[in-house]
C-alpha cells in the first residue's frame, strides 16, 4: 500500500522511541514510511523530501528530533502538509528538543506532542487523516472506545480489591 504518513527521524538512534508510532499505525493498517534525515547533516535531502512529500501521496509528516530539534521546523517550512513534531529525550530530559519544536515563527506551525510521545503523534496523524477518510475515522473511534473499556476493566478489578479489604476489616 502507498504510504500516507511519513515518519522522519533525525537519526536512527531515535528508532526505539519512534517504534511506538510505527506499531500503532501498523496495528491500525495505516500505511506509512520511515526514514532518517538530518536537518544539519543532510539539509538538501530534507528540503527535497519535504517539497516532494505531498505529490507522493503523503498526508501527514511525523518528524522526530532531539537536542537542537530543527528537523520538524525545517520540514514544515518546505511543505504545505501538517507536521507533527516528536521531541526526543536526550540532553536536559528532552526540554531542549521540546522548546526547539514548539517555538516556531509565525506562519510555520508544527503540532507538537510530549517528549518521546511517538504513539500520540501517530494517533494525531490518524485523526488528521480521519477528517477525509471514513475508514480511518472508524479506527480512531474504535481506539478511543477501547481506552474507556480499559479504565472500566481496571475499575472492576479495583472494586474486587476494595470488596476484599472491606470484608477483612
Amino acid at each position: 500500500m502507498k504510504p500516507i504518513v511519513s515518519i522522519i527521524m533525525g537519526s536512527t538512534s531515535d528508532m526505539p522511541v519512534m517504534e511506538k508510532a510505527c506499531k500503532w499505525l501498523d496495528n491500525n493498517e495505516i500505511p506509512f514510511e520511515i526514514n532518517a534525515l538530518s536537518a544539519h547533516r543532510t539539509p538538501d535531502a530534507v528540503e527535497k523530501f519535504a517539497k516532494e512529500a505531498q505529490q507522493r501521496g503523503i498526508k501527514v509528516i511525523i518528524a522526530a528530533a532531539g537536542m537542537a530539534a530543527a528537523l520538524p521546523g525545517v520540514i514544515a517550512a518546505s511543505t504545505p502538509l501538517p507536521v507533527i513534531g516528536v521531541p526526543i529525550k536526550g540532553m536536559l530530559d528532552g526540554m531542549d528538543a521540546l522548546l526547539s519544536i514548539i517555538q516556531m515563527p509565525p506562519g510555520i506551525p508544527v503540532a507538537t506532542v510530549g517528549v518521546n510521545a511517538a504513539q500520540n503523534a501517530a494517533i494525531l496523524a490518524a485523526q488528521i487523516i480521519a477528517l477525509s477518510d471514513s475508514d480511518v475515522a472508524r479506527k480512531i473511534a474504535e481506539h478511543k472506545a477501547s481506552l474507556g473499556e480499559k479504565i472500566e476493566k481496571a475499575n472492576k478489578e479495583l472494586s474486587l480489591i476494595n470488596d476484599y479489604k472491606f470484608k477483612c476489616n
